[in-house]
């Protein structure tokens, strides 16, 4: 029976593939799946409901049709990694672990230590904080196999 994990959050680096790669070379039985991450498709994604002036309509629409994604996956999820980046902010991924502790989701949190006091919240309801990819694909061994 296969694990699914949502992979949530910064997309920018390829720490994606390193968890893919690395639960693959470890032998565990996970689906992977995640949000769009090319950000101009992400962007457009209710661009087919109709143009709009306003960029806040465009950004409306688009953002109402990539949460039937996120909020799909999320729910179908066993656990979610959500991953926050040092360059950009992720308001996306906080609000993805919102998400995840009012659904009673279990999460863990991927960061650096210079963003520890920013999202000491998140990382109160996560159920582990990772620095390192390594870590995360650990916590899946151990969950998996014990």
């Amino acid at each position: 029976m296969s694990f699914y994990v949502y992979l949530s959050g910064e997309i920018h680096t390829d720490w994606r593939d390193e968890i893919e790669c690395g639960a693959k070379a470890a032998g565990l039985d996970i689906v992977f799946t995640a949000p769009v991450t090319d950000h101009d498709a992400s962007d457009a994604a209710g661009d087919h409901l109709g143009r709009e002036s306003d960029a806040f309509w465009r950004d409306h629409k688009s953002a109402k049709v990539n949460a039937i994604r996120t909020k799909t996956l999320i729910e179908q999820s066993d656990l979610v990694v959500v991953r926050f980046g040092d360059k950009y902010k992720q308001w996306n991924a906080a609000f993805d672990a919102g998400y995840c502790a009012a659904l009673g989701k279990p999460y863990v949190t991927l960061h650096g230590e210079e963003i520890v006091h920013p999202l000491k919240e998140v990382d109160a309801a996560a159920m582990a904080w990772a620095t390192t990819t390594e870590q995360v694909v650990e916590i899946l061994r151990y969950v998996i196999r014990g």
